[in-house]
């Protein structure tokens, strides 16, 4: 069993920055990665970024640059940190956070509404 429990969010300007924080407790020695996907209305939910237990990342053409995804690990908790820079109106969309395990279902935070306005 994991928990994912996401923070931060909002309302900002464009060019504007955001920080969305996500804890994973529980089971965290199964996760083999974390990341954050996003869903705009109408569209089908995105990776946004993501990094995998060694330290791995990967990001989606449109962030790169100006999203930097990291993690940090203590004795019960895993910490995934998306700095948000430069953020655009096309950023606006409920922002997700997984924990991808090496074995069984991945696990999704709630969602946090991320609204950039022009």
């Amino acid at each position: 069993q994991v928990q994912v429990v996401e923070s931060g969010g909002g309302l900002v300007q464009a060019g504007g920055s955001l920080r969305l924080s996500c804890a994973a407790s529980g089971s965290i020695f199964i996760i083999a990665a974390m990341g954050w996907y996003r869903q705009a209305p109408g569209k089908q939910r995105e990776l946004v970024a993501a990094i995998t237990k060694g330290g791995n990342t990967n990001y989606a053409d449109s962030v790169k640059g100006r999203f930097t995804i990291s993690r940090d690990s203590a004795k019960n908790t895993v910490t995934v940190l998306l700095q948000m820079n430069s953020l655009k109106p096309e950023d606006t969309a409920v922002y997700y956070c997984n924990a991808n395990l090496l074995f069984g279902p991945d696990y999704w935070g709630q969602g946090t509404q991320i609204t950039v306005s022009s």
